[in-house]
């Protein structure tokens, strides 16, 4: 069993600063969360990640995680509008393709952005899932894909956060790991899985958004609805 911590920069990342190491194998931090602990294995985050919030140093067995790792894994599981343009759900993919986990269990990536107070743990910052984008329209359909493809992988899907969230993937402590995949309705997965072949949104670089013309909205928020249906 492989257990994989993957920190987003919600305010509830902070909770993990003194987690025992144990029961996680792995620690993946996505943007700005390296600087939650110190002892994080893998940072992943996109190419225009400013310079000067990136790590001093890394230590022995540390790493970067960019674009050209993670869009080749991700294009693996669909690609970029089908599995949602944002790290969280990137550096699960990611995760997912490269280390073959049998857990992913994910803190401060709730997605959820008061309209005042702090939205991340540093205070405030752009929030990804905000922006216009047509691969963001419904974050928790996003989620119950990404939880679906992990369980046809054989890893669970885990929110440690005890915040409101946009994920839907069950709740749990790091005393209740490691844990069983969700179950999940194979012939919905089956349908949705038809409609993304159908609709052929594949973009190989990556770069969805010089193709934006190509997609059809109301297309993308039924294939939401049909993954949201397979959970």
């Amino acid at each position: 069993m492989s257990v994989v911590l993957i920190l987003g920069s919600g305010p509830s990342v902070v909770t993990c600063a003194n987690w025992p190491r144990a029961p996680f194998d792995r620690i993946v931090a996505i943007n700005n969360a390296w600087r939650v602990r110190a002892d994080w294995d893998d940072l992943i985050h996109p190419s225009d990640f400013p310079v000067e919030r990136r790590p001093p140093a890394l230590r022995d067995g540390q790493r970067i995680v960019t674009a050209g790792d993670y869009v080749p894994v991700q294009n693996d599981f669909g690609g970029f509008v089908y599995a949602g343009g944002t790290m969280a759900f990137t550096a699960g993919y990611w995760a997912l393709g490269a280390l073959q986990p049998s857990v992913m269990a994910f803190l401060g990536c709730d997605m959820v952005y008061p309209a005042s107070g702090a939205t991340h743990f540093y205070g405030t910052g752009t929030a990804d899932p905000l922006r216009a984008d047509v691969t963001l329209r419904s974050l928790p359909a996003k989620s119950a894909r990404l939880q679906v493809m992990a369980a046809r992988a054989g890893c669970a899907c885990v929110n440690l956060s005890t915040e409101d969230s946009r994920l839907v993937f069950p709740r749990a402590a790091p005393g209740d790991l490691p844990v069983r995949p969700a179950a999940f309705d194979e012939d919905r997965v089956g349908t949705a899985l038809a409609e993304e072949a159908r609709l052929d949104y594949r973009v190989p670089s990556g770069k969805y958004w010089k193709e934006a013309h190509r997609f059809d909205a109301a297309a993308i928020d039924a294939l939401d609805a049909l993954w949201l249906g397979a959970v």
